[in-house]
Formats: structure tokens, C-alpha cells, sequence
């Protein structure tokens, strides 16, 4: 892991001034909010990717959910073995899709991943308030899951409808 953050630092010295990237607090907590940014709301205006962030927070001050980011963000229902014996998140059983796909969760797009990087960074710093009005759960406006009719809708952010 700590190799992991040693390379953020360094592909966010390649895409920021040396100003910014000294501002950045480059922690574990950081990354795994990134990662939800990048995955769950890359393509959407700021709004969107805060409001994504905004429901992690909120998660991880509610007592139902575990009180860390990174264990927000990774929470899963069941675990299994891959093929190669690695553990994985069995598909279809986490609180974020992207991360039980079965698809990499290294981020590709480099802009918008140290985009994600910097927002994280400044959210959990306190630089912006939550647009969701305490929301714990959301989904794309296209779908319509089951457990979307026990929850009061609190907004709509881009492609994302919020609940609590």
C-alpha cells in the first residue's frame, strides 16, 4: 500500500504544479475516496462527482456502515477466490458497483484521475458542503433499483438520484 500512495505522489508531481501537489494529503482515506470519484462519477460536473463523495461521508458517520472511507467505499457483502487464489469481491455484492465488476480498478484516464485525486483531497479537507442533504445511497437516473421506493429522494445531481 505504501508503494501505492509513493506513485500517486509521484504521476500527481507529473500532472500538477509543484504548489498544488504540496498541498495535497496523500492518504490512504484520499485514494479510496478518489477511486469512488473516478469510478462512480468521472464523467459528471463537479456537482456530481462531490455529491458521490458526499454519500461516502455520510456513510461513514452513520453507525449502520463502517467508519472508515476506505472501508465505506470497499464494503462488500461476500468475498470469494479467483482462480488464482487472490480474494476478490464476488460480483454484484458491493455498495459500489465499480468495485466488484470484475473489471481493474486502476484508473485509466489519467486528467481525470488527478482530477478525482485533488477533489478527494479538498472534500476531505472541508472545502465543500454536502449537496445531498445527508443522502447514504444514489443511483443513476436510468435504473430503478428495488430498494429505491423505501427511501426518500433528497436531490438530483447529474446522472444520479440521492436518498436517505
Amino acid at each position: 500500500m505504501f508503494m501505492k500512495l509513493i506513485n500517486i505522489l509521484v504521476f500527481c508531481a507529473l500532472l500538477f504544479s509543484a504548489s498544488k501537489v504540496e498541498s495535497l494529503e496523500l492518504t490512504m482515506e484520499t485514494h479510496c475516496l478518489a477511486q469512488n470519484i473516478y469510478f462512480e462519477a468521472g464523467n459528471q460536473p463537479l456537482a456530481g462527482k462531490i455529491a458521490v463523495a458526499n454519500v461516502v461521508l455520510n456513510r461513514v458517520e452513520h453507525d449502520k456502515f463502517p467508519n472508515t472511507v476506505c472501508d465505506v467505499v470497499y464494503q462488500t457483502k461476500e468475498w470469494r477466490t479467483s482462480w488464482t487464489g487472490k480474494t476478490i469481491p464476488k460480483l454484484g455484492m458491493c455498495q459500489f458497483s465499480w468495485f466488484c465488476d470484475g473489471k481493474s480498478d486502476k484508473p485509466k484516464d489519467s486528467k481525470t484521475w488527478a482530477e478525482s485525486l485533488q477533489l478527494a483531497d479538498e472534500i476531505l479537507n472541508g472545502q465543500y458542503f454536502d449537496l445531498t442533504e445527508g443522502a447514504m445511497w444514489y443511483h443513476a437516473y436510468y435504473i430503478q433499483p428495488y430498494w429505491s421506493h423505501h427511501l426518500n429522494e433528497t436531490v438530483q445531481i447529474s446522472a444520479h438520484i440521492f436518498y436517505r
